[in-house]
Parts: structure tokens; C-alpha cells; sequence
């Protein structure tokens, strides 16, 4: 997520107001967690639609990241 927000270059304070939710929660997001997410689906979904809004394409397979959608 936080390299989601630095392609589209955007505040956690900003994200957090989209998505409607603090920026605590943000900071949760982004923080390293072993054991898996540490936000509901609910919440995560609602920053994913805000980043995938400014043209963020989550990747997957061998190399899980970010990348910008071509237009």
C-alpha cells in the first residue's frame, strides 16, 4: 500500500479522508505484519477501490506489487 500511495503520490492524511477512514488505520495498513493483514476486508477493500481510482494496478504472481495502468 505504501508504495501504491508514493506512485500516485498521495498523503496517508489524504487516503485516509477518500477512503473514509483515520489515518491510524492507514498506518496499520502499512505497517509490516506477519501474520497477515491487521484491518477488516472492509476497510482494505475501501483504500484498494481509492488507490485503484488514481490508476493503481495491484499485481500478483511471482512478484506481488504495484504498478501504474497505462492509459
Amino acid at each position: 500500500m505504501r508504495a501504491a500511495r508514493a506512485l500516485i503520490g498521495i498523503a496517508q492524511a489524504e487516503l485516509a479522508r477518500r477512503a473514509g477512514v483515520s489515518v491510524p488505520t492507514i498506518k496499520r495498513c502499512e505497517s509490516d505484519s506477519k501474520n497477515g493483514p491487521i484491518v477488516s476486508a472492509e476497510t482494505q477493500e475501501k483504500i484498494r477501490a481509492v488507490l485503484e481510482g488514481e490508476g493503481v494496478e495491484f499485481t500478483n504472481g511471482n512478484h506481488p506489487g504495484v504498478r501504474l495502468r497505462r492509459s
